[in-house]
């Protein structure tokens, strides 16, 4: 999944680091990603570790995690992926409400990709509700479809916006692609709450912390992702079709650093590794000089490329190089 601040390219980095500082024999350890997002970082960590502790707010991730983190064994699901994949398209919220040939006008997938989106998810629904799928192979059709619609939808590279004219990628038919997951003989945990109120109530070994480092609220810019996994009903607002949405701290200049604070105060975990890169509303010295008192720390650094959208009609994508901060703390 296209994602803002992924760790997608910066996994191994984080795990070397982690695995250097904690010891390379983690299979007795905790790890809680706290700010989960795709769940990247608690994959990389899922074979390696006693128990994943994964959470994030926004509902999508939590369906994304409920399946690549909270699945631990093989569901069958290969006849209801040949049925959705098959499905006729049904025009409903989606196809009105985000589709080319709705009545909304929001470009954000095709006439036929938003139809079959409906469709998909609505069996999705039924099925649960007749309970002629487990929870766990929901979660797993859900995380599917979203990553599906994806890969199809008409944007540069978030929701924020939708782009004018349908671009090359979207216009490709969705073709439903099973969201895979490891499975682990051990269990593990997935939470939607806010973080600063979840650390209170969890402990462990080794907490990640990849909290929003700018002004960009991530209720905001995967408000698409959002409907589709609630599939509830609510009016869209605005010309982009806004939900209401969660607006976190660590996004607000006036806030970010109190609330900072507060949670690695609160942390009952001995390590705690926290990305932040130097884009951030948060300095390395203002990181520093907070989690400093708390215990032993050090930092490391690496260099990499992002790629972000020229605000141009096309919409092409330029390489921006960035510096990723990985701030460690030995909490004592």
């Amino acid at each position: 999944m296209n994602y803002i601040g992924s760790k997608n390219k910066l996994s191994s980095f984080i795990f070397s680091t982690v695995t250097e500082v904690v010891g390379p024999d983690l299979s007795q350890k905790i790890f809680c990603d706290l700010f989960a997002g795709t769940g990247i970082v608690g994959r990389t960590f899922k074979m390696h570790v006693k128990n994943v502790i994964a959470n994030d707010v926004e509902f999508y991730s939590y369906v994304l995690n409920r399946n690549y983190i909270g699945n631990i064994e093989a569901v069958s699901t290969n006849v209801f992926i040949d049925e959705l994949n098959s499905i006729k398209e049904e025009k409903g919220f989606v196809f009105e409400e985000y589709s080319e040939g709705g009545t909304a006008g929001r470009n954000y997938f095709t006439s036929e990709n938003g139809a079959k989106i409906d469709a998909i998810r609505k069996r999705i629904e039924r099925w649960r509700i007749a309970s002629e799928v487990t929870e766990n192979e929901y979660y797993f059709l859900l995380a599917s479809l979203l990553e599906s619609a994806d890969k199809v939808a008409n944007t540069a590279a978030v929701y924020g916006a939708y782009l004018k004219q349908i671009k090359p990628s979207a216009a490709k038919q969705l073709v439903l692609k099973p969201a895979y997951f490891q499975q682990t003989e051990n269990d593990h945990q997935v939470f939607q709450e806010d973080s600063n109120a979840l650390i209170k109530k969890i402990k462990g070994d080794i907490l990640y912390l990849d909290p929003p480092y700018n002004a960009r609220q991530y209720g905001a810019n995967y408000h698409v992702l959002n409907t589709i996994a609630k599939y509830d009903t609510f009016v869209p607002r605005g010309k982009t079709g806004l939900r209401d949405y969660f607006k976190s701290d660590y996004c607000k200049t006036s806030e970010v650093l109190d609330t900072f604070s507060q949670l690695i105060e609160d942390a009952q975990f001995q390590y705690i590794f926290l990305s932040y890169n130097n884009e951030g509303l948060m300095s390395q010295v203002e990181v520093e000089k907070v989690m400093k008192p708390f215990g032993k720390y050090s930092l490391k650094t690496k260099e990499y490329q992002r790629f972000k959208a020229d605000k141009t009609e096309n919409r092409n994508h330029r390489a921006i190089q960035t510096v990723e901060f990985l701030h460690i703390l030995e909490k004592l």
